[in-house]
């Protein structure tokens, strides 16, 4: 055993502070996230009209109602220019963006008497976000088809080669001019010019200005793909999506301002950016440069030999260090064998059987790079048990969202195999694909199919996002056809145990996946309830199993029943601050059923546009799901039957019945989550948080 005193560390220590570092490391590129406000204009350089509004967003154009004053131009581009590509080796910078934004249409004289008062004011010209070499000053000229770019006036709509005044914009255009190939409004690329190399239709103008637009920019710079994806009420999708190929290197210098602008014209409009993220990396030779810099300076003041003992001198405390960390960590794992190892040991042999599609295993490296090193403007969601990341896996050309387990979450650890070990195996349309797994660096780490569209709960309660009746009665059946695998049709019966809105998973085409198999169980067919500890999430958990600790078809039926009323009825299962008998969503629902006025619980949201069949089956089922008593729900066979009109709904008692449990029930000894409902379970239930 090699022993060594701190004293000594420390010597050895300070030491190799003074080595010169002789690896060059790879630019960072530039990061930033501004989710809601600017933090202050230091971050911003203004040009033109453009400023800070009052609730610290990027404001454009002006509000302005002066007709003599409607031409004008706006500009804001970040304080630090963006490193876009090597000039030594031509590396070519990757990068993303992701910002939301508001076009106020604004009247005027002209709009008022040309369109009358009671219609919506024609809108113009749009917005871009830009990369530019070199801006020029902006004037009145650049305003309306100009779009705010600050290009000379003669090159509006005539393409400019010379990279030292280039710019490439992806222009958001509201207003059609003569040049554009789009009738109405449109998204295009814009290289040098205002007349677009590619574009595609965007809204009807008539929807742009009811609510807030999202988009996100993606440049590969190795496949050298420019990918577009922008929210459009139009599509039934609700997405658009435009790519185009291009190098930028023939048309932008190395560095380059990145930015927004906007115009108006005669008809006006307020362009407001409220959120804004950008990430870069690129691999450069500047830091190799400054390494060699700094060796030479070094070199100044050290003979040869001086400079050879010192770096072979460090080299040697360098390996004295690595063998005392070794020594460090084998003691450790010798005394205690971390639960990082006995993961490791389960994961090879679950996934190494040959039972199923074997998920790929990727390396930590691979899965830092398609994240940017986790950054946080990649970070698409945070829970109790670790982090979801955005991630472009270049090898395979997929996009893909990495599942990151915290390292001090014991329960999150045990989590990780559990759903390594489960969904490796299970392949189905309508759950979410695991695409690998990487346990390295003591980091464990999942990797899933990205759905474009997010959690279904993003859009039943959200203000601004709707998801139309046809597209919601197609996930119900979608989450449907996932239990009827999980319960019945798979070797053996998976119960998924937090069946919630927020794990249903939205593809691009609106297809439900199911998702998040962390406390899932696998149990034989024949078998019943499985007594484990509770699991779930509150108001999604049944009765039954908050006394008893008991997982169970059942209890997976009774959370796709709030879930199947979530869908139907736009509201959470528990709202604290309704009225005293809408507190909960079922017994709510349950009122209305015996009273028959079932349709007033439809979502509002929907302004009665719906299959009233439809809703009505769903409603009833998701209340026959929901029973308070586990032996009179349906099996998920007989859901998928009555939601397929092959079979009639039931006919459920008027009154919301009461179950009744034996007073040996055994109350399970988990713990219940912070905030909790105390209820009889039956009619009447009150909230307490």
């Amino acid at each position: 055993m090699i022993m060594i005193s701190l004293t000594t560390f420390s010597v050895l220590l300070t030491c190799t502070l003074f080595i010169p570092p002789l690896i060059p490391e790879a630019s960072a590129g530039l990061s930033f996230s501004f989710p809601s406000s600017i933090p202050n204009d230091d971050y911003i350089n203004y040009d033109g009209s453009a400023s800070t509004s009052s609730d610290g967003h990027i404001q454009l154009t002006s509000y302005q109602y002066d007709e003599d004053k409607c031409n004008n131009t706006g500009r804001a581009t970040y304080r630090h220019p963006m490193h876009l590509w090597d000039n030594a080796t031509g590396s070519l910078a990757s990068f993303t963006t992701n910002f939301s934004f508001l076009i106020k249409p604004i009247p005027t004289a002209t709009s008022s008497k040309s369109h009358g008062p009671d219609s919506s004011p024609p809108i113009g010209d749009g917005l871009t976000f830009f990369l530019a070499s070199n801006l020029f000053p902006l004037s009145h000229l650049n305003a309306g088809g100009g779009l705010g770019i600050g290009i000379n006036p003669e090159q509006i709509v005539h393409s400019n080669t010379n990279n030292s005044k280039g710019f490439v914009a992806v222009e958001f255009d509201t207003h059609q001019n003569g040049w554009d190939v789009e009738t109405g409004p449109h998204v295009g690329v814009d290289v040098n010019s205002v007349i677009s190399v590619c574009s595609v239709g965007w809204v009807d103008g008539s929807e742009i200005g009811r609510g807030e637009q999202k988009a996100s920019i993606v440049y590969n710079g190795v496949k050298k793909i420019l990918s577009v994806l922008f929210t459009n009420s139009s599509n039934p999708g609700g997405l658009g999506r435009l790519e185009y190929k291009i190098d930028f290197r023939a048309h932008l210098t190395d560095h380059v301002t990145i930015g927004f602008s906007a115009s108006t014209g005669i008809v006006t409009e307020q362009n407001i950016i409220t959120s804004w993220s950008f990430s870069s990396s690129i691999n450069s030779s500047e830091d190799s440069e400054n390494q060699s810099n700094l060796i030479r300076h070094h070199g100044h003041h050290l003979s040869k030999k001086g400079l050879v003992g010192l770096i072979f001198g460090g080299f040697f405390v360098m390996v004295l260090l690595l063998i005392l960390a070794g020594v460090i960590q084998k003691r450790r794992e010798g005394e205690k064998m971390s639960s990082f190892s006995v993961v490791n040991s389960v994961l090879y042999d679950e996934i190494g059987s040959g039972v199923g599609p074997i998920p790929m295993k990727f390396s930590y490296k691979q899965l830092s790079r398609a994240t940017t090193n986790f950054a946080e403007t990649k970070k698409l969601g945070q829970g109790g048990f670790g982090s979801v990341y955005f991630g472009f896996l270049r090898e395979m050309n997929l996009h893909v969202a990495i599942k990151r387990v915290s390292r001090t979450s014991n329960q999150g650890i045990k989590e990780y195999a559990s759903e390594v070990k489960i969904i490796s195996k299970l392949r189905h349309k309508n759950l979410v694909q695991l695409v690998g797994w990487c346990h390295e660096k003591n980091d464990l780490l999942l990797v899933y199919e990205l759905l474009p569209n997010g959690s279904l709960d993003r859009f039943l309660f959200s203000k601004t996002d709707l998801l139309t009746w046809d597209l919601r009665y197609k996930v119900a059946m979608g989450l449907a056809s996932a239990l009827l695998y999980l319960h019945e049709e798979w070797e053996q019966c998976v119960l998924h145990r937090d069946v919630k809105s927020s794990n249903v998973m939205l593809d691009k085409g609106f297809n439900a996946k199911l998702g998040d198999f962390g406390l899932a169980r696998l149990v034989d067919h024949e078998k019943g309830a499985q007594t484990t500890t509770l699991a779930g999430t509150m108001g999604y958990i049944a009765p039954e199993s908050v006394l008893t600790g008991k997982a169970s078809r059942e209890t997976d039926i009774y959370s796709f029943g709030i879930v199947a009323l979530e869908i139907a009825c736009g509201r959470k299962p528990i709202e604290p601050r309704a009225e005293p008998n809408k507190v909960l969503l079922v017994e709510w629902v349950w009122e209305l059923y015996g009273s028959g006025t079932i349709l007033g619980a439809a979502d509002p949201k929907l302004c009665s546009v719906f299959d009233e069949q439809e809703m009505k089956s769903l409603m009833i089922v998701g209340l026959w799901c929901a029973h308070p008593d586990y032996a009179l729900r349906p099996s998920i066979q007989q859901v998928v039957r009555v939601l397929k009109f092959e079979s009639p709904p039931p006919i459920l008692p008027s009154k919301m019945p009461i179950a009744t449990y034996p007073a040996s029930t055994p109350v399970s000894n988990a713990s219940l989550p912070t905030s909790s409902f105390s209820f009889s379970i039956g009619a009447t239930s009150s909230f307490s948080s």
